[in-house]
């Protein structure tokens, strides 16, 4: 069961004007089950997105950073489940690229406005028959109020969907943010989340769409891990229809700027977290704060290390609190000149290590009550600076090797 999340109620996620979704049942792995989804996106939606920096990405993604770089104005998404189109080679590109040339026929756009997401199974090909087919019954089903039925039909081995809405006002106008993610295992984003789409109805200008796609995913999906391996598909879309009635968005410097990007960001955190807290096998939901770096990059190398670390989620499954391991994982973080008598450790409430030895009132019996809980705050002080750094994981059970194990029966 995730850890305190649950799906959300279709009334609690708002339409975007501007965006309009569908979804089918393609039966690209597995019959009766709506596996493709569309997002149809109005003329005039500015685009922003990043992509895994996994050396063998998928071949949708080349094809998204391809039709990224065009700047012919994106007008569509997408996306399957069941087959991930990675490790497929240059037949892989083909598919890829057909699916974009159907859909584009069917909606009288180019090809390069489309971009395609797959995520599942590595290595198998594409079945382009199947996914071509569903196109026109996505395309049958285009609402803008589909968002809990596409949070449903991008799951792989997630429990649950992902979505989450939130509204502001900016010059007086009510400007709404929904966006969907999902993920549950080789969760470790270099770049974004695994999948993940928001869209807003602000007026923002085209040219802050890139950086503003990577700052939140800096803010959010890049500060995730469930089991350390970075996916071939990561991709992280936002989307900007234009179509609220307020001065258009062109620094995000301004107040308006700072009010619209700190909701995105927020619902882009909400996202990378509710795929922690469905983390394949997950029991407890765990926040790693290094505080006293030199740097954030290298609060981030000591946060990472214990958020990665098998011995750490481990413990923390088996709720014992050998919390020898969280000095270990810091130690060989990689910072070469740490010096371990100014590390501090604790344990929510719980004072555990001072100038890097056993806290004189450290008490075994309160390291486990805290970590029975579903819910544990990890905080490394390394006394070197001021710099400070969260990530967000979860532990390791024996129900994440079963469902892995079984991932392609």
């Amino acid at each position: 069961m995730p850890v305190n999340l649950s799906a959300p109620h279709d009334s609690q996620l708002l339409p975007v004007p501007g965006i309009d979704i569908g979804t089918a049942s393609a039966g690209v792995r597995k019959a009766n089950r709506k596996d493709l989804t569309v997002f149809s996106l109005a003329e005039g939606t500015c685009v922003g997105a990043v992509f895994t920096q996994n050396r063998f990405c998928a071949a949708p993604v080349q094809v998204c950073q391809s039709h990224m770089k065009a700047q012919q104005g994106i007008r569509a998404l997408v996306i399957n489940t069941g087959v991930a189109n990675a490790g497929t080679g240059e037949s892989g590109l083909l598919h890829a690229n057909e699916v974009c040339q159907a859909l584009a026929q069917l909606l009288h756009i180019q090809a390069h406005q489309v971009l395609p997401f797959s995520t599942g199974v590595i290595m198998e090909p594409l079945p382009v028959a199947r996914i071509v087919d569903g196109l026109p019954l996505a395309l049958a089903d285009l609402a803008q109020d589909h968002w809990p039925q596409a949070a449903t039909a991008i799951m792989t081995t997630d429990t649950l969907p992902k979505a989450i809405s939130r509204q502001l006002n900016i010059d007086g106008t009510t400007v709404t943010i929904t966006g969907i993610s999902k993920g549950a295992g080789m969760i470790r984003p270099n770049m974004a989340t695994m999948l993940g789409f928001i869209a807003t109805d602000a007026n923002v200008s085209a040219q802050l769409m890139d950086g503003l796609a990577h700052d939140l995913a800096q803010a959010s999906f890049n500060r995730i891990s469930i089991d350390g391996d970075t996916s071939t598909n990561d991709s992280f879309v936002v989307m900007a229809s234009g179509k609220a009635a307020h001065q258009r968005i062109d620094d995000w410097t301004s107040t308006q700027g700072m009010a619209l990007k700190q909701a995105l960001t927020d619902v882009a955190r909400w996202l990378a977290q509710a795929i922690v807290r469905d983390g394949e096998g997950a029991t407890k939901f765990i926040t790693v704060t290094v505080e006293g770096g030199k740097t954030s990059d290298e609060c981030l190398q000591a946060a990472y290390a214990i958020a990665h670390s098998p011995l750490v989620k481990t413990a923390f499954f088996a709720s014992d609190p050998n919390l020898g391991r969280i000095l270990a994982a810091v130690g060989y973080a990689g910072i070469a000149d740490l010096a371990q008598d100014k590390i501090e450790l604790y344990l929510d409430d719980v004072h555990v290590v001072t100038h890097g030895g056993r806290h004189a009132g450290y008490k075994e019996e309160d390291g486990k009550r805290v970590m029975k809980q579903s819910e544990i705050t990890v905080r490394v002080v390394l006394g070197r600076g001021n710099a400070s750094e969260t990530v967000w994981t979860c532990d390791l059970s024996h129900d994440y090797v079963t469902i892995n194990a079984d991932y392609r029966s």
